[in-house]
């Protein structure tokens, strides 16, 4: 046995089971070696969405993904989608293949790429210790919630792996949940026994059934409104107290509350400058809290008053044995009257600046909401256009949102549905793009059709690059750069197999509405002719970022 087949089989022993990739000369016996030992391999038309496609599969399936390139162009290839899983903290191993000799074409410093971008680089250095050293990169993305990138030398891989080799090969335990100081619970009890208006905001770190269970009885017993990151959206879906999103998605009614509110615990969320829009959202005399796991992440954006090192989970059910009483906080029947009226965007009165052309995304978002089944997981790109398949379409839960946007990157949005998509067969999947993003990315169409997936794309088509154009644009900047003459993606999609309509009316969406009620026999692409007149309501809080 080579050890690039040991090497495949170790990963597999070792808990990966679904690997992305575009396949090489230097990864193709490993990669075959993963699918022979039970591993599902899905190859994408270009790295960069390979590397999305695992991050996202990673994000919702909870478990570790890999993604498998070539060694130099195949790496390089794929370091937009290695980037934002590295800031995202998403578990997953690359599998590079390497050349070590610096006269090979395909020579790069790759240890030095991953470091660049976050990413732990590891080595498979010899036969003897190969297997060891796969097995460490997936514990390692595991316990440490890191993206690992792991290089293979051709020369390693095409030796003998010893004999014997297989038997170190076996699953990482689970990562151990941290269990919090006493101390601090019991000042975060006290803060909370304290508090009159306790808001909560849960991160990634509270992703998960059991967190979200813990979080509700102790916001219920204190009194708190549950919001969440963006990452985390849909974790409170069914919560009547929920404020949804937090940050610069967030309603006027979200904002005024969570503005309002004289203690703000983060649960699993580092309360950076997105989620709290740049601290505006915190009053001049709220207290802050951090609950997190990794100490590091303790006060990493802004200035806290309790830092609380611990499993979300775990000290939510300490603080909530400890808590005297119970609190009304700010659940009011004010509070709930007006949570019922006005949270939700599409629940606020607008002018319709749609043409006969354009469709207002405000109308085209909510009526895709109306149509669609509840169902789904949403897959969401970046740019202007961004805010609205996010906050417009409900999702049933933390699964049905899937939020690539760490590094702010376009054209993210079609893997991140993919990925998304095979972590949730029972769902339909929802791609919302904008042209950019979608043309950027429209080589996975195939991978959308190939796969067999029931997907809907929306393409909020405005011809431009919109963030660029709103905000350069009133300041009388030429627009030539970010402009674009009309392109019909419609018929660029049903040259890859798709259905497609094109919207310019509300009118144009029973052909949706057909789809959904249809065999659904192939994927949707909906290209939606979006009114460009303004920026969206968060695009000024986003570029106070830059």
């Amino acid at each position: 046995m080579k050890v690039a087949e040991a090497v495949g089989r170790a990963l597999h022993a070792a808990g990966i089971e679904q690997v992305f990739g575009v396949v090489g000369s230097g990864n193709f016996h490993l990669t075959n070696a993963l699918v022979a030992a039970g591993a599902r391999f899905v190859a994408a038309r270009h790295e960069g969405g390979a590397a999305t496609m695992a991050d996202a599969y990673a994000r919702v399936s909870g478990t570790v993904a890999a993604v498998s390139v070539h060694q130099g162009p195949g790496l390089t290839n794929a370091m937009t989608g290695i980037a934002e899983a590295a800031k995202s903290r998403t578990p997953l191993v690359v599998l590079a293949a390497e050349v070590t000799r610096p006269t090979s074409n395909f020579y790069v410093d790759q240890d030095a790429l991953g470091a660049a971008v976050g990413a732990v680089p590891m080595r498979i250095t010899s036969a003897g210790t190969a297997v060891e050293q796969a097995c460490t990169a997936v514990r390692r993305a595991l316990h440490e919630r890191r993206t690992v990138l792991l290089n293979l030398p051709l020369e390693v891989q095409a030796s003998d792996a010893p004999d014997g080799a297989l038997a170190q090969a076996a699953p990482p335990p689970p990562r151990p949940a941290v269990e919090p100081d006493a101390s601090e619970v019991a000042a975060l009890t006290r803060l909370l026994e304290q508090s009159r208006r306790p808001v909560f905001v849960a991160g990634r770190g509270s992703r998960s059934p059991a967190a979200r269970d813990a979080l509700e009885a102790l916001a219920e017993r204190c009194g708190a409104l549950p919001a969440t990151s963006a990452v985390a959206r849909g974790l409170f879906h069914d919560n009547p107290w929920s404020l949804d999103v937090s940050g610069g998605f967030a309603s006027p009614l979200a904002a005024e509350l969570i503005g309002g509110a004289d203690l703000i615990v983060g649960w699993g969320c580092t309360l950076n400058m997105w989620t709290m829009r740049h601290g505006a959202l915190i009053g001049a005399g709220t207290a802050v809290v951090q609950v997190d796991d990794d100490t590091s992440a303790l006060g990493a954006h802004r200035e806290l008053t309790l830092g609380v090192t611990g499993d979300v989970e775990r000290t939510a059910r300490h603080v909530l044995a400890a808590f005297g009483g119970t609190r009304q906080g700010l659940r009011t029947p004010g509070t709930a009257e007006a949570l019922a009226a006005r949270l939700r965007w599409r629940d606020l009165p607008y002018e319709d600046t749609g043409t006969r052309d354009r469709i207002d995304p405000r109308t085209l978002s909510i009526a895709l909401d109306d149509i669609l089944p509840e169902e789904r997981v949403v897959g969401v790109d970046s740019g202007n256009f961004m805010g609205h398949p996010s906050m417009f379409l409900s999702v049933p839960d933390q699964d049905g949102f899937c939020f690539t946007q760490a590094y702010q990157s376009i054209g993210l949005g079609l893997a991140t549905a993919i990925g998304a998509a095979l972590a949730r067969p029972d769902r339909l999947p929802v791609a919302a793009l904008g042209d950019g993003g979608a043309l950027m990315g429209a080589a996975d169409l195939d991978t959308v059709r190939r796969l067999g997936l029931p997907m809907v794309v929306v393409v909020y088509n405005d011809d431009a690059y919109g963030a660029e154009v709103h905000h350069f644009g009133p300041d009388g900047h030429r627009l030539d750069t970010v402009e674009f003459p009309p392109t019909d993606i419609a018929a660029v999609a049903r040259g890859y197999g798709f259905e497609a309509v094109t919207v310019r009316t509300r009118a144009d969406l029973k052909a949706v509405e057909d789809w959904v009620a249809g065999p659904r026999s192939a994927p949707l692409l909906v290209d939606a002719k979006v009114v460009r007149d303004s920026g969206a309501w968060w695009l000024e809080e986003a570029f106070r970022g830059h």
